[in-house]
């Protein structure tokens, strides 16, 4: 069964293979379950810290602070608690969710809006040089999803966009980058999303392609990575009807089985026609998309059973640890199983060097803030300020200039993110301010007209992630009421629209004469948003990665 890891994606040495060999040698029956778990450090909890240290996981994503040297203690402890040092993972997808202490890079959206693939290898490269500072060894990106739904929550500014081939040149570039860190990548979400606008967080989601379409598009996606030597694919909990009802017709619910739980997509479909080898990590299995279908611990039974290699997440490990133990006890999961998973995991951190004897974590100066450096940063920067693409401009009111556009009404959503502790700013309002405009934040309590300001800026902050359901524009609630939910300014005075995520909005506001797609709310975002709206810096006007007029005539004009 070690053969296994002598093919691509691993290709390990025959040294590699006997730290491999010995490592299994050496590990009981619990410990072999319990390198097949993957537990969430979120915050700084005792609890769940006490738990990763009594379970000893195989691997645990860490949501890091900005706290550097807090973060590296933490590790280094669990590290030292462990028997088999484990794979740190992280969502290196740009945006927020770069590292607090390290360099601020754009999200995958933007990232193809700048278009320029030497930055998508050297932007995965640098975050996973960073990352390997933090102990990170596996990341759970590139997101291969195709923008089709509009009004998806979950794929929108986190995927390389809508056409399928630009995708796959920067998901290659992305790996590439990334692999050539020694940082695994593991591709997501398998079986493919986005033409379903729902969550699966919040309900299983269908991939409703025939089996051309999606060979055409996803199977092409998944394929190039492969035959590229990715690492690793999630299993998320995506329903692909199409290739279960060509195997049985009458298959019923079953069509509807996400990949998480189901084998025809993982051990048929991605192992035996697409041949990977590489380890198969299931999405997060608190998610509703897959809590929906079973109760725990039965859940995670089943995700080992449809050939997934690690588990995403557990509330309860030491019980469903127990619960696999118990099903091989009793036939139901064969010892084979447990034993394949598990060779492919611990190949997995041969590759990455954490089964090498002297693996330990890089030392950083204890006076180091942080991992970024300046002209790390600036770098980036550079590339970010061709970020922003101005999608509409039928008024032709750009640029801003303080003599023309002095009294500006700046009307802004807050900006939503689930994860952070702290929502980020707009620091716009603030720049216009020192840039000699006289700036009024709208309130629903202001009474004005059009005479009273030379422009209105719509700020809205909604970047694509976890559990929003959907991103709309809120009208009631920007307006703060009723009446004022109706109220369209650009009638009468200049309007700019700009979105730092989702890239749709036009489909709620269609007569919006001018409308900007600067894909993240980042301050690096903002700043080149700002720096072309008065002129300093010229707006991208031929690269946007999405169709932001939705495929609909209207919202052009």
């Amino acid at each position: 069964m070690f053969e296994i890891l002598k093919a691509k994606p691993f290709e390990l040495s025959d040294a590699q293979l006997h730290q491999v060999e010995t490592v299994f040698a050496s590990l009981t029956s619990r410990e072999k379950v319990a390198q097949l778990f993957t537990l969430l450090l979120l915050g700084n909890d005792e609890h769940d810290i006490q738990l990763v240290l009594d379970n000893k996981p195989g691997g645990i994503t860490r949501f890091f602070s900005d706290d550097l040297h807090y973060e590296r203690e933490l590790i280094n402890n669990i590290i030292a608690n462990s028997k088999v040092p484990p794979l740190f993972s992280a969502d290196l997808e740009g945006s927020h969710q770069s590292l607090h202490f390290g360099t601020q890079v754009p999200g995958q959206l933007a990232v193809s809006a700048i278009n320029d693939l030497n930055f998508t290898r050297d932007v995965a490269a640098l975050s996973a040089r960073e990352a390997k500072l933090m102990g990170v060894s596996w990341s759970f990106t590139p997101v291969v999803d195709i923008n089709q739904a509009f009004r998806s929550s979950i794929v929108g500014s986190r995927s390389y966009g809508s056409d399928v081939q630009r995708i796959q040149a920067h998901a290659l570039a992305h790996i590439s980058g990334m692999q050539s860190q020694g940082v695994a990548n593991a591709i997501k979400h398998w079986p493919g999303e986005g033409y379903d606008d729902r969550d699966q967080h919040l309900v299983t989601t269908v991939n409703p392609l025939s089996m051309g379409e999606w060979k055409a598009t996803f199977g092409q996606l998944y394929q190039s990575a492969i035959d590229n030597g990715v690492m690793s694919v999630m299993s998320a909990h995506i329903a692909l009807p199409a290739y279960m009802q060509a195997r049985d017709p009458n298959c019923g619910r079953n069509a509807f089985l996400p990949a998480s739980i189901n084998p025809a997509l993982n051990i048929d479909l991605l192992r035996g026609e697409l041949g990977f080898n590489g380890v198969i990590v299931s999405d997060a299995t608190e998610m509703a998309g897959l809590a929906s279908w079973y109760p725990e611990p039965e859940v995670i039974i089943r995700v080992l059973e449809a050939g997934n290699d690690m588990i995403l997440f557990s509330r309860h490990p030491k019980r469903d640890i127990d619960a696999i133990l118990n099903a091989v006890e009793s036939g139901r999961l064969p010892q084979t199983r447990i034993d394949e998973a598990l060779i492919r995991v611990l190949g997995l951190k041969a590759k990455t060097g954490l089964l090498n004897t002297d693996w330990a974590l890089p030392d950083l100066p204890i006076d180091q803030p942080c991992l970024a450096s300046k002209s790390d940063q600036e770098y980036v920067d550079s590339f970010v300020a061709r970020a922003p693409v101005l999608e509409k401009n039928v008024s032709n009111d750009l640029p801003l200039n303080v003599d023309k556009h002095r009294k500006v009404l700046v009307i802004t959503t807050e900006i939503r993110h689930p994860i952070l502790a702290e929502p980020p700013t707009f620091f716009i309002p603030q720049w216009l301010e020192e840039a000699g405009f006289n700036v009024t934040l709208y309130t629903p309590e202001l009474e004005w007209q059009a005479g009273d300001f030379d422009a209105v800026i719509y700020l809205l902050g909604d970047e694509s992630l976890l559990t929003k359901g959907r991103i709309f524009i809120d009208w009631a609630k920007i307006g703060g009421g009723i009446g004022n939910a109706m109220i369209r300014p650009w009638t009468e005075v200049p309007t700019i629209m700009i979105s730092f995520g989702h890239p749709y909005h036009l489909y709620d506001a269609p007569q919006a004469p001018i409308y900007i797609n600067a894909w993240n709310t980042t301050e690096q975002s903002q700043r080149a948003v700002f720096n072309c709206m008065l002129g300093n810096t010229p707006f991208n006007t031929e690269s946007s990665p999405v169709d932001a007029f939705c495929d609909m005539e209207s919202l052009r004009y």
